[in-house]
């Protein structure tokens, strides 16, 4: 359920009705708005009488929810909502650019990719400490040390830091040390870790699972929100199919479906989403046209000598290359890249 109060309703009248709310044994969750405040409930199990709300005072309209996820919502929230990252805000009409190599393998590396993707205009600086990986035997990331070499590079280049956590020990790690926290593809129906995630006290960017649908990333996100975390960014990342000319299928038409469905910003990982260094170029500019708030791109010096995703992993030249064509695109559908 959500109320909407009166644009001219006060910080007593709004607290009377928070109040109302707890009194009932449910959780309110005030939304503030250009105009207006509204207030989400969640906690009920079953559907809550709107007439216990609607003659109180400064209360406007009372309406009933109909998704299964609430905070996440689109009817629970209207306006779509902007999430910060350091000094860097994700969603309105800006077009964000994280990217990085898939691993941190040395200072230098990082350092060196750090320089170019800011020449190039990219907003956020990624890069993996702790690598989820298939086989037991590949490079699992340089753990707390990498942590401190993306922290290092963030003070020297000025670039805000995301990388994932794979588990509860790894994402206390990475709260300290990065301005976002990853919940990876497939961490994002790990439900102990996304409540977790929602009392790090950070942004969380929640990629898509390999096989999710788009409720159930939705669902995911609920999770997260549920513990008093709004700041969530959504990220479609591919998904398996039949298809065997790419890693993974890119899902592009999830972009207008969770800006439809949800208020908040969904990105597009276009190197996992293919796994092949040639597609990420166009399936990032067809990112672009498609109205997406950003990508997470992986750039690596040295691609075919990486430790992990060389594949798909564009060099220094080839991102520079890429972010002009996207800017290009991004001015068309109305979107602005600082």
């Amino acid at each position: 359920m959500l109320i909407v109060m009166d644009m001219h309703a006060g910080p007593a009248e709004i607290e009377a009705v928070c109040n109302e709310i707890r009194a009932h044994g449910l959780i309110p969750h005030e939304m503030p708005g250009a105009q207006r405040t509204a207030i989400g409930i969640t906690g009920n199990k079953g559907s809550v009488e709107a007439a216990r709300f609607e003659s109180m005072r400064g209360v406007m309209r009372v309406i009933h929810v109909t998704a299964p996820y609430k905070l996440v919502s689109r009817e629970f929230h209207e306006d779509s909502s902007i999430v910060k990252v350091g000094n860097v805000p994700i969603g309105g009409t800006g077009f964000v650019v994280m990217a990085g190599p898939c691993a941190v393998e040395s200072v230098g590396q990082i350092d060196e990719v750090a320089e170019r993707i800011k020449k190039a205009g990219a907003h956020v600086l990624r890069g993996g400490a702790f690598k989820p990986r298939t086989s037991p035997y590949s490079f699992q990331g340089m753990g707390l040390e990498g942590l401190k070499i993306l922290a290092a590079a963030r003070e020297k280049h000025g670039l805000p830091i995301v990388t994932e956590a794979i588990d509860s020990e790894s994402l206390d790690q990475v709260a300290e040390y990065a301005d976002m926290v990853q919940i990876g593809a497939r961490n994002m129906q790990n439900f102990s870790l996304l409540k977790r995630a929602g009392r790090c006290g950070k942004p969380v960017l929640l990629k898509r699972g390999l096989s999710a649908t788009l409720d159930e990333l939705l669902m995911a996100g609920e999770y997260i929100a549920n513990e008093g975390n709004p700041n969530i960014v959504f990220c479609e990342r591919g998904v398996r199919t039949f298809a065997d000319h790419t890693r993974n299928t890119l899902d592009l038409s999830a972009v207008p479906f969770i800006q439809r469905m949800s208020h908040l910003p969904i990105l597009v990982d276009p190197s996992h989403g293919t796994g092949k260094r040639n597609k990420v170029p166009p399936l990032s500019c067809a990112a672009a046209a498609v109205g997406c708030d950003g990508l997470i791109i992986e750039v690596h010096p040295h691609p075919d000598a990486a430790m992990s995703d060389g594949p798909q992993s564009v060099t220094p030249d080839q991102f520079d290359d890429l972010m002009k064509r996207v800017a290009a695109i991004t001015t068309v559908v109305g979107r602005h890249m600082n």
